[in-house]
């Protein structure tokens, strides 16, 4: 008697399914990244905080967060300004260093979820 078994590789719909939930993952992770960012951005009348963003580019599964004011580099950079309680300089650059290792976990557990829903089964 001879057993037999049938395997189907859908390659193709595993890829798209994992690079979809690696975007949704990334968007999540950036967001956290302004969130911790805005903790630290210099304040004083919230214009420079309002103006924070997550821009997503999702077919090269890239992103970014940024601050939209005339003045935000140079408060970005200015070592030497004083700054409210809390607030400093480098307050984009500190959490994207601090948080690295959250945004990629929150990337993996989209890509790990999608797998567990079933998606990518």
């Amino acid at each position: 008697m001879t057993l037999g078994t049938t395997f189907r590789w859908d390659g193709d719909r595993w890829l798209a399914a994992a690079r979809e939930a690696a975007a949704r993952g990334l968007e999540l992770g950036l967001e956290h990244v302004l969130t911790q960012a805005n903790q630290l951005v210099p304040l004083e009348e919230g214009t420079l905080e309002r103006s924070g963003k997550v821009s997503m580019d999702t077919a090269n599964l890239t992103g970014a967060v940024s601050y939209d004011t005339v003045y935000a580099v140079r408060q970005h950079e200015e070592l030497s300004w004083k700054h409210a309680p809390g607030r400093q300089a480098k307050y984009l650059e500190q959490p994207f260093n601090s948080e690295s290792a959250v945004v990629l976990e929150m990337i993996a557990a989209q890509i790990r979820r999608t797998g567990a829903e079933g998606n990518l089964q």
